[in-house]
């Protein structure tokens, strides 16, 4: 039997004396048979993976027997011919829904990747808040996969490193899993910008053994002081991860030998008495920073991390970190959620987990009447991954909420019959405006009145949690529902008429019925209360009816006749087609000594997927293919042969103009800190406009000199991983 098998069933008998080892044995070789013949793309057999998986599940994250076995069989259903049934015959039906859980949604499909990948977060979510082992199992599924990336084509490196940055390694942090957090981190890095990693890596590495023993001396000394106050501890070194290195010196602008916190001294103790007593201590050893305290004792972090911090000034001068924690919250720390995942003897279930796990629950509340794929995962970004406030009702009880959240998303916070009844909010004792933005240690009482009729729709405009945008469109959707039909029907003819669209032609029952049975309505009002609530965007609605009247559209040949007006048009013979590369770099099929100019609308850059259109009088405008101009024209249009095959020509070296959005919370030097990304990474920056909203958002268009689609995706990188910077978008006017 292999050693890491041996390994793991070693630990099992440590952490779950009680588990029956016989049947981890016999899942690994059920998963070996079934994986038999299968090898990854390193050319290593295939049962490595899920192996490894378990390994992971088991070592790492410490889950009992019943994950370890789900682990090792965690693709067999994907990628054998082994069925959920069989998992549930020769094993049991939790193994089954823990395995099923982990499963994607292949079978399915989908318009866009993103709609998959938001249907495959919205499955894991829903299977997570019935068993949390299944997001534990599925996040060990991916650090193995990070930790093999190497074998993969570089597309899909790029891909899989930006999904775990973007997704899982918030979601191992969001559930406190450090060490699984940290190493995803680090992964995408190494990936996304190997530059900035290799940099990091030698120069921790050149001035190591000097760091190591400046804090080693720190540390002998600290323990000989507490040694002499009889307090039992242990002192030791933590050293800072490389991604969490990365978005210092990015964000705040320094260089390595600016980040005086690279390693840090963690203290444990047995009693929370002692932390203070240890901080005391401490703070008359080394002199503390002001305003660099934070007490995550009293105010733990939503993901359970408790702590105290202090950023002290060391022997030399050189500043260093200090954390104290009992074994308890290190054990937290290290392991999160999975830390308090506990098990009667042969009973299975969650204990004491419902309210550290109540985000998720809100999260599967608001897909129930959320239908727009965008909406949903900005939702996700900002319950998940965005940072925190910590604000307090006048009796002292503390609400931990996003930042940017408002005194609309604290009234919602407290309860929904509260902010359905809201009509303003004080603040530290003074009347503020219900769009406030909530400032850590704010003190908030919500005023309500019985005579309000609910909240207005204006809301949605101004809150900043999925929770309050939930509960108000809940409102609205039970409380207005002929409101919401004949809202939805006015936004529907409004952007129908703006894109000179015919309401007949794409509003027939062919066409509206995989639209209905998608969302689940069970008839056209409910599509038009999903738009009058906000369910759903007028325009989505529109270009996904164009979808479905694309696909039989397609299918349909141009007659004889038609066919020949497009040969009329394009000006050349049926056989034997030219192809002639414009000044632009692109190569338009059929048409010689033709203009060809790049639209303003979406300008496209090589790359991008690209659709031509033969305009009147203006040769062919060329567009990304998802631009929606284009993809409306094929709507209105009635000559639909205007339409003409295009591509980039291959190996050349030109310069084209690309526009994007960056939305951020507004702070001082925003827009040099962008103009210094540019300037690293030698980009021309062609205009620059921006303004900041009333809510304190900046809106930032720039125009950037680029090659390809590889620089935009450069660009992107850095800039998301600027500090307040919430999304960038790429502009289609």
């Amino acid at each position: 039997m292999c050693q890491m098998l041996e390994e793991i069933i070693s630990k099992l008998h440590q952490t779950h004396p009680n588990f029956d080892e016989s049947k981890v044995r016999y899942a690994y070789d059920f998963a070996k048979k079934a994986h038999e013949g299968q090898t990854r793309r390193s050319g290593e057999p295939y049962i490595d993976h899920p192996l490894e998986v378990a390994h992971i599940v088991a070592v790492i994250i410490g889950l009992d027997a019943t994950a370890v076995i789900a682990a090792l069989l965690h693709d067999v259903v994907e990628d054998t011919e082994a069925t959920y049934e069989d998992i549930k015959t020769e094993f049991s039906g939790e193994v089954a829904l823990l395995v099923d859980g982990v499963t994607k949604l292949g079978k399915i499909q989908y318009t866009t990747k993103e709609e998959q990948q938001m249907e495959n977060l919205r499955k894991m979510f829903l299977a997570m808040a019935k068993d949390i082992r299944v997001v534990l199992i599925k996040l060990a599924d991916r650090l193995h996969n990070m930790r093999t990336l190497g074998s993969m084509p570089e597309k899909k490196r790029l891909e899989k490193a930006k999904e775990t940055l973007d997704v899982y390694a918030p979601l191992a942090h969001r559930l406190g899993i450090s060490t699984v957090k940290s190493e995803l981190e680090d992964l995408s890095l190494k990936y996304l910008d190997p530059v900035a990693y290799k940099e990091i890596n030698d120069g921790i590495n050149q001035k190591k053994q000097e760091r190591e023993e400046y804090i080693q001396n720190i540390m002998a000394d600290i323990s000989a002081r507490l040694s002499d106050l009889n307090i039992k501890c242990k002192v030791a070194g933590r050293a800072k991860h490389f991604y969490s290195i990365f978005r210092k010196m990015y964000t705040q602008n320094k260089t390595l030998d600016e980040i005086y916190d690279l390693f840090a001294v963690r203290i444990i103790v047995d009693t929370i008495a002692d932390c203070y007593s240890v901080l005391g201590a401490v703070h008359e050893m080394y002199k503390p920073i002001p305003m660099r305290f934070k007490d995550y004792i009293a105010m733990p972090k939503p993901n359970m991390y408790q702590s105290l911090h202090s950023t002290v000034i060391g022997p030399n001068g050189t500043l260093f970190e200090i954390q104290i924690r009992t074994w308890e919250m290190h054990r937290v720390a290290e392991y999160g959620i999975a830390a308090h995942w506990k098990y009667k003897e042969g009973v299975s279930g969650m204990t004491n987990l419902d309210s550290k796990l109540e985000w998720v629950r809100q999260l599967l509340e608001m897909q129930d009447d959320v239908d727009d794929t965008d909406v949903f995962m900005n939702a996700l970004k900002i319950d998940m991954f965005a940072d925190e406030v910590f604000v307090f009702t006048p009796k002292g009880d503390v609400f931990n909420l996003p930042a940017g959240s408002t005194t609309i998303d604290f009234a919602f916070a407290v309860h929904s019959a509260v902010g359905c009844k809201m009509t303003g909010a004080k603040v530290n004792g003074k009347i503020t405006p219900i769009e406030y933005i909530l400032q850590n240690g704010d003190i908030v009482e919500i005023l309500t009145s019985s005579n309000v009729r609910g909240p207005s729709r204006d809301w949605l405009k101004v809150v900043k949690t999925s929770q309050a945008r939930n509960k108000i469109n809940q409102w609205f959707k039970k409380e207005r529902r002929e409101e919401n039909i004949l809202r939805g029907k006015e936004l529907l003819e409004k952007e129908l008429k703006r894109l000179h669209l015919d309401y007949n032609k794409l509003f027939r029952s062919e066409w509206l019925e995989p639209i209905q049975k998608r969302h689940g309505f069970n008839s056209i009002d409910d599509l038009y209360a999903s738009v009058g609530y906000g369910g759903l965007t007028a325009q989505k609605v529109i270009m996904r009816l164009h979808d479905e009247y694309q696909k039989v559209k397609d299918k349909e040949l141009p007659s004889k006749e038609e066919a020949e007006i497009i040969r009329e048009k394009i000006n050349t013979p049926p056989k034997h087609p030219q192809t002639k590369r414009s000044n632009n770099g692109i190569i338009v099929k059929g048409i010689d000594n033709c203009l060809v100019r790049l639209a303003k609308c979406c300008s496209p850059v090589p790359g991008d997927d690209i659709k031509g259109f033969i305009t009147k009088g203006r040769g062919v405008s060329v567009h990304r293919a998802d631009c929606p101009n284009i993809q409306l024209n094929v709507l209105s249009s009635e000559d639909r042969d205007r339409f003409i095959e295009v591509k980039w020509e291959n190996g050349q070296s030109m310069s084209y103009n690309a526009d994007i959005n960056i939305i951020a919370y507004d702070r001082d030097h925003l827009l040099a800190d962008i103009i210094a990304i540019l300037s690293d990474l030698n980009m021309a920056c062609k205009g620059i406009n921006a303004r900041v909203n009333k809510k304190n958002i900046a809106n930032i268009h720039i125009t950037v000199d680029i090659s390809d689609n590889d620089d935009l995706k450069r660009l992107n990188t850095r800039l998301m991983q600027l500090e307040s910077v919430i999304e960038i978008i790429r502009d289609t006017q």
